[in-house]
């Protein structure tokens, strides 16, 4: 199985993320890093997401770390498109990077999805504590 695949599997088993409809959503198992997925868009054939902890880093302002997933549900695959660790993927490959480094950062980067996604699992993170953020809701309403 590819690591697009395994990462599916993952993310499957610990949110069911494929099943999601829009909005942003909560895991939180009391140890104080809930973590954060956001289905920004869904189409027939793939999603995108964003999954996060509640830090954010105080030199970006960015979520500490996060990723940006691109689900594609007919092939049963989850590619990481960007992750952020600590340093932007400028900063860490360049802005002309040789292609070959372009596939070695995204290797690295679809490694550390899995490794988290490991993590989340192992620490109890699933379907059964993911709730809808109602503070995300109450302002769409809001504005409806």
């Amino acid at each position: 199985m590819g690591l697009y695949a395994e990462n599916h599997a993952r993310l499957q088993r610990l949110f069911e993320a494929a099943d999601l409809g829009g909005g942003t959503y909560l895991s939180s198992i009391g140890d104080g890093l809930d973590v954060r997925l956001e289905v920004l868009e869904r189409h027939a054939y793939t999603s995108e997401l964003r999954m996060s902890y509640g830090l954010i880093d105080p030199q970006t302002g960015m979520a500490d770390p996060s990723a940006s997933l691109r689900l594609y549900r007919d092939a049963r695959q989850v590619e990481a498109t960007h992750c952020y660790a600590g340093s932007r993927w400028q900063d860490v490959i360049g802005m002309y990077p040789p292609p070959q480094r372009i596939l070695d950062h995204r290797l690295r980067m679809n490694t550390f999805l899995g490794k988290w996604l490991q993590y989340l699992a192992e620490r109890g993170h699933g379907v059964a504590t993911l709730r809808a953020d109602e503070a995300v809701l109450k302002i769409c309403r809001e504005k409806a």
